[in-house]
């Protein structure tokens, strides 16, 4: 299998992390050379932070260029098209419509840019941009977005549900178990 290239961006504390491991463990899982590797901006609340995940027959390094993603799945959408020049150009971009202002638009240095999703498409990538925070809460907690997007994700790879259930299964802990599945669920049967 040729490698593949996911970048998981977001804001510090919003659960990137965990999507990566989940990301890992699924793909190693079925036998490919898996690396994950963790770019941190501010990894702190608010902060921007990069995961990428390759895979493929054999991975000799862990990073990822510019226009070399083949995903790039976003929290954010100001993030999502920060991230947009390590797009390839039939690349997917997977993202949340949160809009979580940085620091320039809170101290008023500046403003939320508009109409991103649109600009994106007119940039010429294809975007998936669903509401993973209501979807998050309506499984039951706020902070499931990482796997409402996880869920979203499962549609762009050919691989069995119950790999995905698997992987869910081995990286989150029992107590959030249900909820995280809910989550996904949501995410993968969004219209």
């Amino acid at each position: 299998m040729e490698t593949k290239n996911i970048m998981i961006v977001g804001v510090g504390g919003q659960g990137s992390l965990l999507a990566s491991k989940l990301l890992g463990h699924l793909l190693m899982e079925q036998g490919y050379d898996v690396k994950v590797s963790e770019v941190h901006g501010m990894s702190q609340r608010g902060g921007s932070v990069v995961t990428y995940v390759r895979c493929g027959s054999k991975v000799n390094s862990p990073v990822i260029d510019k226009g070399e993603a083949d995903y790039i799945v976003s929290f954010e959408l100001l993030e999502a098209a920060r991230w947009l020049s390590y797009l390839k150009p039939d690349g997917q971009i997977v993202t949340s419509t949160q809009q979580i202002d940085p620091m320039p638009v809170i101290t008023g240095a500046a403003s939320y840019p508009e109409n991103l999703v649109e600009k994106m498409r007119a940039a010429g990538a294809k975007v998936d941009a669903l509401d993973c925070l209501k979807l998050a809460e309506e499984a039951g907690s706020s902070k499931a977005v990482n796997i409402v997007l996880m869920g979203r994700l499962s549609h762009y790879f050919d691989l069995p549900d119950q790999a995905w259930q698997k992987s869910l299964e081995a990286m989150v802990p029992p107590k959030f178990l249900e909820l995280n599945k809910k989550a996904f669920e949501l995410g993968k049967n969004a219209q």
